[in-house]
């Protein structure tokens, strides 16, 4: 059962991998340079071994000739890099394009797409330069409308993404939906743009760690930090088997950085339970009759979202939501609910199966949007976060945009959102009271039309 990081005090200590389908189908590993056994010192040390801690150490290397040392709890890619929902997007936290305009103006919201399309850039660069054979699909990403209510508030983002920012999209009716990508109900239409794509997150993350490391970067898995730290000149790190002196660190644990890491991260982070099924192969009769021919990446208008898509070896993916707290009887609940989703959704497929199900933490930030930054007192701490379930393309970015800040080479719009402190929850200690009660406000607003 998953450490409840406002809880606990680390994340573990050298777990493998969740079994989940990507564990099954990654193929060999690489290795990392194993659990920290000595003292050392550095220049910067980074916390947590995801897409962001090894994507930093990566472009620390390679762009600025810097050796970060990575620490990690348990193997790298454990959490949210290795057990996502595999979609490669250039969202940037939560918010519609219609409420960038609206909370940032014009300039800024214009700042933040283009930010977005870089993020796809640096995903694409990182698997170019690497030949990460990671099952990219096809671009593709269906945004559906589950109730016909819901298709004027795609029309309007539609509107927006093309004479504000100049994107391009396609609104699908019903019957353009059965025709070229599947046959079957909570599909009153759909908005489609290119760009986004999916792929094999725990592939890519293996990518992504065999660069670093072949830049320069060390890389210690089952090393949490356990103890933190300053004297006059360095960060002091604490291991369970040697320390670290570092001149800067990075905090780069997202969902699983827990609440007493560092003060400057003390309630600012809502981790929230995220779950996801893969079911058994569909047959042949199953494919034929769900017609579940598309490899778009899919998600539905619920505020609540489940999302969705046909893997290559014709199996069926769907994530959504957890429970507030990982309890066995919690998590078996809603393995049943996403099935039966699956089902609802594909009344083909209502004597499917699932052969995999796993949960994870998502980082929500209270403004729904990424941070990254420095500790207000100490500008020798660094970190990002706070990706909101939608960070494969960001978070690997972030760790570019992190390494520039840190050699004092960053050229980033100064006006994006994303390049503030993160803010505090008000009441932080009543976190999962105020989830709670979220969750069934956006439960009525899903259902009431």
């Amino acid at each position: 059962m998953l450490k409840d990081p406002l809880k606990a005090p680390y994340p573990g200590l050298g777990e493998d991998h969740p079994d989940t389908y990507w564990a099954a189908t990654a193929g060999p590993l690489a290795g990392d340079d194993g659990p920290l056994k000595e003292d050392m010192e550095t220049d910067v040390a980074i916390i947590g071994g995801g897409y962001t801690g090894l994507s930093t150490a990566y472009f620390l290397a390679r762009e600025y000739g810097i050796r970060a040392v990575v620490l990690e709890a348990n193997r790298p890619g454990w959490g949210c890099s290795g057990r996502n929902g595999s979609f490669v997007m250039s969202t940037i936290g939560r918010h519609g394009y219609d409420t960038w305009v609206e909370k940032w103006g014009m300039k800024t919201a214009l700042a933040l797409y283009a930010e977005g399309k870089a993020a796809l850039a640096t995903v694409h660069e990182l698997i170019d330069v690497g030949g990460i054979d990671c099952d990219c699909q096809p671009e593709g990403l269906l945004k559906m409308a589950h109730r016909p209510s819901r298709i004027t508030k795609l029309e309007a983002e539609q509107k927006v993404l093309a004479e504000v920012f100049g994107g391009h999209s396609e609104l699908l009716d019903a019957q353009a939906i059965a025709d070229t990508h599947f046959q079957g109900a909570e599909a009153y239409a759909a908005l489609r743009t290119l760009g986004n794509f999916t792929l094999h997150p725990l592939k890519l993350l293996n990518g992504v760690l065999i660069l670093a490391r072949a830049a320069g970067a060390v890389v210690h898995g089952a090393s949490p930090v356990i103890n933190w730290s300053k004297d006059s000149r360095h960060h002091v790190l604490m291991t369970p088997g040697g320390r670290v002196r570092a001149k800067r660190v990075v905090m780069a644990g997202n969902g699983y950085t827990f609440d007493g890491l560092h003060k400057t991260l003390r309630g600012c982070h809502l981790p929230v339970l995220s779950n996801i099924i893969v079911t058994r192969p569909m047959s042949a009769t199953e494919l034929a009759e769900s017609r579940f021919v598309s490899t778009d990446a899919m998600l539905d208008t619920r505020h609540t979202s489940t999302y969705f898509r046909r893997l290559p070896d014709n199996r069926v993916m769907m994530g959504g939501r957890g429970p507030i707290t990982a309890t066995p009887s919690g998590l078996a609940a809603h393995r049943q609910a996403l099935l039966n989703v699956v089902r609802t959704k594909f009344p083909a497929l209502g004597q499917i199966t699932a052969d995999y199900f796993w949960d994870g933490w998502v980082n929500v930030s209270y403004d729904y949007m990424p941070h990254i930054h420095h500790a207000k007192d100490d500008v020798s701490v660094h970190y990002a976060g706070g990706y909101t379930g939608k960070g494969v393309a960001f978070s690997l970015h972030a760790g570019r945009l992190l390494a520039a800040s840190l050699t004092g080479n960053s050229t980033a719009h100064p006006r994006l959102p994303f390049l503030s402190p993160m803010p505090r929850y008000p009441l932080a200690a009543f976190r999962r009271l105020g989830q709670r009660a979220l969750l069934m406000w956006y439960r009525y607003l899903d259902e009431k039309d």
